[in-house]
């Protein structure tokens, strides 16, 4: 077989230093791009006949100019940065990589929870401040501080990444709810419609992909019904919630609190008047920079798992296909 060209067009967030690419050079002619513009796209890829992807979108207009392409290696699990429909009518091989990131994403889920249930920073940065000094008593808290144990989790989407978080949940002595597509009750969780999860859960956390049926589905009505006291988390896609309502419940008190590693558009823009992402402006709103799957550990699985692709690609015999 020739020498297949392989060019990674975002390969910086994989692997901004602290990874070998020695495995991957083994595989061809290699080219990384730290970052790919999309008006660039073309041009890099125009040679390749394996594409490399994390989050540059792949669409129609472009696969059409990329004759040579015959395999695209998305370095996730969503794909729906490539057509993968017209990649297949043109005969390319798309793939994915899945399961590399869940004790990652379940980790920082529950480092959201509990900087929510027992706010470490707010009160590692009052002690900083000289509060412990001036205070009459030999401890303070300036939030009230929450057990988990007793406590209600209820799982948007049950699977890998939920099955772990439900695991951690109930070594805290969490009781858990889950609301799954297909549920099994064998499972030991107690499956329950979306609405009993909003509405008896002390925590509300999504792990479900974002699809055109249930993009923005945690809106007003739905956040109405959550308890006052309740958190909501979402490690998995920004579009699952209507950010505008979201903002409004927490500035009104309708839930206490969200813990959230994605927003709808990745990195956050500003519009024309200057506004940002609205729930920037909320209170008790924590915002992580999407880094759930981030680990050293976890790339590290990734970036072996998008090599493992492209050797069973290149020997006939490809695996992890989405198209």
């Amino acid at each position: 077989m020739e020498t297949p060209t392989i060019v990674f067009l975002d390969a910086y967030t994989l692997n901004p230093g602290d990874l070998d690419w020695a495995p991957l050079n083994a595989l061809g002619s290699v080219t990384l791009h730290d970052r790919t513009p999309p008006e660039a796209i073309v041009e890099r890829a125009k040679d390749a006949t394996i594409l490399l992807v994390n989050k540059v979108k792949v669409s129609r207009d472009t696969l059409t100019q990329l004759p040579k392409l015959r395999y695209i290696g998305v370095a996730a699990t969503g794909h729906d940065v490539i057509d993968s429909a017209v990649a297949r009518d043109q005969g390319i091989v798309v793939t994915n990589v899945r399961g590399y990131g869940t004790d990652s994403v379940a980790q920082l889920t529950f480092a959201l929870l509990l900087e929510l249930a027992q706010n470490v920073g707010l009160h590692s940065e009052s002690v900083r401040q000289g509060d412990w000094h001036r205070t009459s008593d030999f401890c303070f808290w300036k939030k009230p501080l929450i057990e988990l144990a007793g406590k209600t989790l209820g799982l948007v989407g049950y699977g890998d990444i939920g099955r772990k978080v439900a695991d951690i949940g109930r070594a805290f002595g969490m009781t858990i709810l889950a609301n799954k597509r297909h549920p099994d009750q064998s499972e030991g969780v107690q499956f329950v419609d979306l609405p009993t999860v909003f509405a008896q859960s002390d925590v509300v956390s999504l792990h479900c992909p974002a699809t055109p049926e249930n993009r923005g589905f945690v809106n007003k009505e739905l956040l109405e019904t959550m308890k006052p006291s309740a958190f909501l988390l979402n490690t998995s896609r920004g579009a699952l919630i209507n950010e505008a309502d979201l903002a409004d419940a927490l500035k009104a008190g309708v839930l206490a609190g969200a813990g959230l590693d994605v927003v709808s558009v990745e990195p956050p823009g500003v519009d024309s008047s200057g506004v940002t992402n609205p729930l920037f402006a909320a209170p008790n709103c924590l915002i992580t920079p999407h880094i759930a799957w981030a680990t050293a550990e976890a790339r590290k699985r990734l970036l072996g798992a998008l090599i493992q692709n492209i050797r069973a690609f290149l020997e006939g015999d490809p695996t992890n296909v989405v198209n």
